[in-house]
């Protein structure tokens, strides 16, 4: 008979191998096929549609008798159910089809603090399978264990953070997660990947491949990733099959919002700059005949800057005047009466560099939070941010992802990498529910359009004007 096992994350088949089964290779010396780990559920069902007799040792089938104490929203069950339609014998109630495991697939795209955790819990909960939650900082590592903990009465493991140990409901970061696969691609039914479109990464996508799990679920807020690599994450976990956006909950379940944006000139001596250092960059594509259309195009003059000087300095004439357009004098000006307008307000700046996040930091006197802040001294922040001892903070992309960011109502983006998931990821920090919302008057608005109304978020985006910023920034919107 035929037998499937797990090894090294693949499906080893032993015996009479049949012949065009999906992802399957033969050794002939060995007379066994194998197939990478991620093809299992697909072996069953073909092995299953030829009417094939076999032995199945590859998962831990352990049933896990789950009860979580959520009331979904109406939406958060609507993602639920479209996700658990994927799969056939879960919809409608079943345990998998007699002894095939669960195997719902999808990708769930809903706006920062519309509660995707809350969905993941309800899924793992439905399913009670083994389970591996996949997460991309150790902040939401604990945030997700901590919430694990509270919600179910069994142990939790982790791996990552400096720890290495397995329960039947573990979280692991990517890299971990990557590291580990080999080893534990095995032990569980459902994967959960958080913010999901990590997942595209170069090395990462072998989380996906190597894990035997049949039933997968991917959360974000914003899953097509610039590359492309959205097309590998639908092959891995499935395609997107709910999806809705900041629009779609504001008012209801996420606070209405206002977009600002100010465009401010460059001083003559930055214009002056800008302008050369921009000349270089286009004057090398000009006569090297070079057309940036994608991102493809730019990893290839990348390439190129290697083994060709003009083209590095090309390369670093284009960073230059990137930096004099986003870390100009008079957006810190500008900033400067935002902060004044907005003293009762929660306001978190965004930047794009480090050096001008402890410039503001120092001129404006506001707490800071860098890649290099402690993460013991962010909490620490976060926390005086949300008992209102901190009014603003100001970081440089920490805080897109990954963290639970205390309620704030304004939202001031000085410079950024102009994608439309990042975007997305900082106006999703302020559009959280807020308590005045049930007593407000609904339109959040004081008649100047320059304040954060009642329940009303506000998000100001300051750019430089006749600069590639502006045109980044007109596209997007």
């Amino acid at each position: 008979m035929l037998r499937l096992t797990f090894e090294d994350g693949t499906v080893r088949l032993a015996g009479d191998v049949p012949t065009g089964l999906p992802g399957v290779e033969r050794d002939p010396r060995s007379q066994t096929g194998r197939a990478p780990a991620v093809r299992y559920h697909e072996l069953r069902r073909a092995l299953d549609d030829r009417g094939v007799e076999y032995e199945d040792r590859v998962l831990d089938r352990q049933s896990l008798d789950l009860s979580a104490t959520y009331e979904l929203r109406e939406y958060q069950r609507d993602a639920l159910d479209a996700w658990l339609d994927t799969d056939d014998a879960v919809s409608e109630g079943a345990d998998g089809g007699g002894d095939r495991p669960p195997a719902p697939r999808g990708v769930l795209e809903l706006p920062t603090g519309s509660g995707k955790t809350v969905i993941g819990i309800e899924a793992i909960e439905t399913l009670g399978v083994p389970t591996l939650v996949v997460v991309p900082t150790i902040d939401l590592l604990e945030q997700w264990r901590e919430e694990l903990k509270r919600e179910f009465d069994v142990p939790v493991g982790q791996f990552g953070g400096g720890e290495q140990r397995g329960e039947t409901l573990t979280v692991a970061t990517y890299d971990s997660a990557y590291l580990r696969a080999d080893d534990v691609g095995d032990r569980f039914g459902l994967l959960v990947f958080d913010e999901v479109h990590h997942l595209g990464g170069e090395g990462y996508r072998d989380i996906g491949r190597l894990f035997a799990a049949p039933a997968r679920l991917g959360l974000t807020a914003t899953f097509e990733r610039p590359d492309g690599a959205h097309e590998v994450i639908e092959d891995l976990v499935g395609p997107v099959v709910y999806r809705l956006d900041a629009d779609d909950l504001a008012g209801d379940h996420l606070a209405e919002y206002d977009l600002k944006r100010i465009e401010v000139a460059l001083t003559s001596e930055e214009r002056e700059a800008y302008e050369r250092e921009q000349g270089t960059f286009t004057d090398y594509l000009a006569q090297s005949n070079i057309q940036l259309r994608s991102g493809s195009d730019y990893q290839e003059l990348v390439k190129r800057s290697g083994t060709d000087p003009r083209a590095r300095e090309a390369l670093l004439a284009k960073q230059r005047a990137r930096e004099i357009m986003m870390n100009a004098d008079r957006k810190v000006e500008e900033l400067a009466g935002i902060l004044d307008r907005h003293r009762e307000d929660r306001v978190i700046v965004f930047t794009a560099h480090t050096d001008l996040v402890y410039r503001l930091s120092e001129r404006f006197l506001v707490p800071a939070i860098t890649g290099e802040t402690a993460a013991d001294e962010r909490r620490e922040i976060l926390s005086r941010f949300r008992e209102g001892t901190y009014s603003t903070v100001v970081t440089a992309n920490v805080l897109n992802e990954g963290i639970d960011v205390p309620d704030a109502n304004v939202a001031v983006v000085l410079s950024g990498s102009g994608s439309e998931r990042e975007f997305t990821q900082r106006l999703g920090r302020i559009l959280r529910p807020k308590e005045s919302e049930a007593g407000g008057d609904g339109d959040g608005d004081d008649g100047d359009g320059d304040r954060a109304g009642p329940g009303r978020a506000l998000l100001y985006e300051i750019v430089s004007e006749e600069t590639a910023e502006e045109r980044v920034a007109r596209r997007r919107r």
